[in-house]
């Protein structure tokens, strides 16, 4: 059987793990001193579940919007229709019901400063707000769009979000917000960092659920 190609991301982590990118690429991470044959020969027992992830990510790949009169983009959950305008005063506007862009400007360049600067308004007072209640303190907080991960918590408890999250629910942003800020505590995805998770978001698993069935359309800019 010929193996994918594949990124070997090597660390001090004890166990191996397979992950299927947004861009279709299998990423592996590994122990610092496993060999490149126990690798290869744990993908090659991994390969129907690599299969059927690369297949279901194709499935659910949806093509890059054309920015167009009557095409619709996801904010909070919900969808909206975008018009194209020679009379807007800003680059990009939202009215609560419909986008509005300049017919000179650039679509997806526009959708992502504002969608950033949505969930700066938005969600960055939500992390204070639940790291404040919890005394979950971080260091600092960088957004990003990024193609694998909604969140992350560094060891020295720098956040990263994924301004992207801004077209899911409040609910979902709230997830991911507790998710990275119950790193603080517990830098693993162990019982107990779920249990810290459930202690203030009792039905994440709902919010969890919807990131896997709809978080595909998130990236659609």
């Amino acid at each position: 059987m010929k193996l994918p190609y594949y990124q070997l991301i090597r660390s001090k982590r004890k166990t191996l793990s397979l992950q299927i990118n947004r861009s279709g690429e299998l990423i592996v991470r590994a122990p610092q001193r496993l060999s490149v044959k126990k690798i290869e020969a744990f993908i090659q027992e991994k390969y129907t579940w690599i299969e059927k992830k690369t297949q279901t990510l194709e499935e659910n790949s949806q093509p890059k919007p054309n920015y167009l009169n009557g095409e619709v983009f996801l904010y909070l959950g919900n969808y909206y229709p975008l018009t194209r305008e020679t009379t807007s005063k800003d680059k990009l506007e939202f009215d609560g019901e419909v986008f509005k862009l300049s017919d000179t400007d650039n679509g997806a360049i526009e959708f992502h400063r504002w969608y950033k600067a949505s969930f700066k308004k938005i969600a960055l007072p939500r992390l204070d707000y639940y790291a404040d209640l919890h005394q979950l303190n971080y260091q600092k907080v960088r957004l990003k769009s990024q193609k694998t991960l909604w969140g992350s918590c560094s060891s020295v408890n720098n956040i990263n979000l994924n301004y992207l999250l801004i077209g899911a629910p409040i609910s979902v942003i709230d997830y991911v917000i507790v998710h990275e800020l119950a790193h603080i505590k517990h830098k693993n995805h162990s019982k107990v960092f779920w249990q810290l998770v459930a202690s203030i978001l009792p039905y994440y698993k709902a919010e969890k659920q919807w990131l896997k069935d709809h978080g595909h359309k998130l990236y659609n800019l």
